[in-house]
């Protein structure tokens, strides 16, 4: 990977904030909100691979729906290269289509059982590219000798597929117009563990051969270390830590990215029992604690976590290419 701190981020999220409007009552008034998403910022700078980790409900899947507009922001800014993405007019839009990709969670619901997998990877192309026919045809046969699979399953459905194979059906799909960036919404989390190296391989093969961007979601921090440039935890709608990957994984600074780095099996046995995850139950998005929404599971927690909310802060000087702003974390005791 090319040293790119220098240059301007190929996606830049400043105070990313969906919240959804929670109603009740005849007259559907509004009762309250569920902060998915409450002030998110990061970069992505051409050709990494940044991570974003966190249990299930974070608002991992949120933030990336958000971005693409597939969600309506509440309020932040997201600029993907000169492009302002939520107030961009139906033309920019239909540019940013192209551009930027998603590969899903689900290799069976993703999938049009109707459609054949010719057709659901070449409806982009004809739409965008307005390429039909024998050319059509052709060019999906090519994309699927890209991601490993036979030119003769274009006329086949999803059905007669195995859930890895389909998988390698939706990077197609998502690589069918050239993106530069593609946003992976947990691509292995359904798959069996021999699968999901397969899969991880395959995309890190296509990033060097097409010169991709991922941003690549997840809530396993072993997948996060071998994919990943650099890693952003997120923890009820917001960022907690955020470094380069070594370095997370070499010094993880905040409680809840030690528990959830506790959580990966260890394959040497002598070191099993060192590390204790965190316990308790993520608190109510309906009714979050108030000072730092970690502090009723954190086992250093103080009174000021107690009572005040902590901003991400930069820890120490780390200076590395993959994350050139360096460590961060939002903790009173890191």
């Amino acid at each position: 990977m090319t040293d790119n701190s220098s240059a301007a981020p190929l996606l830049k999220v400043e105070g990313l904030k969906t919240h959804f409007a929670i109603k009740k009552g005849l007259l559907r008034r509004t009762v309250g909100y569920i902060k998915a998403v409450d002030g998110v910022s990061f970069d992505v700078h051409a050709g990494q691979t940044v991570g974003l980790v966190g249990e299930s409900g974070c608002g991992k899947t949120t933030l990336a729906r958000t971005i693409v507009r597939l969600v309506p922001a509440t309020e932040g800014k997201v600029v993907f290269e000169d492009t302002e993405v939520l107030t961009a007019r139906r033309r920019k839009l239909r540019k940013l289509r192209r551009e930027v990709s998603l590969i899903f969670q689900d290799p069976f619901g993703s999938l049009n059982p109707r459609m054949t997998v010719g057709n659901i990877i070449g409806e982009p192309v004809r739409v965008h590219k307005r390429i039909a026919g024998v050319q059509l045809r052709e060019y999906v046969a090519r994309l699927l000798l890209k991601v490993g699979l036979s030119p003769d399953c274009i006329n086949r459905y999803p059905h007669e597929f195995s859930g890895g194979q389909r998988q390698r059906i939706g990077v197609a799909r998502a690589l069918s117009l050239q993106p530069k960036l593609v946003i992976c919404d947990e691509p292995v989390s359904a798959l069996d563990v021999s699968i999901q190296s397969q899969i991880l391989n395959l995309l890190k093969d296509l990033q060097q051969e097409f010169g991709l961007t991922y941003l690549f979601i997840a809530h396993d921090l072993a997948v996060v270390e071998f994919a990943c440039d650099a890693v952003a935890v997120m923890y009820m709608g917001r960022i907690v830590e955020r470094a380069p990957a070594e370095e997370l994984y070499r010094n993880a600074l905040h409680p809840y990215t030690r528990a959830l780095m506790s959580a990966i099996p260890e394959v040497d046995t002598s070191k099993r029992g060192r590390k204790t995850a965190t316990g308790g139950e993520v608190p109510s998005m309906l009714n979050p604690p108030a000072g730092c929404p970690f502090h009723p599971r954190c086992p250093l927690a103080e009174q000021i976590c107690r009572e005040k909310k902590p901003t991400l802060e930069q820890k120490g000087n780390i200076q590395e290419k993959a994350a050139p702003d360096g460590h961060f974390a939002a903790c009173w005791k890191c």
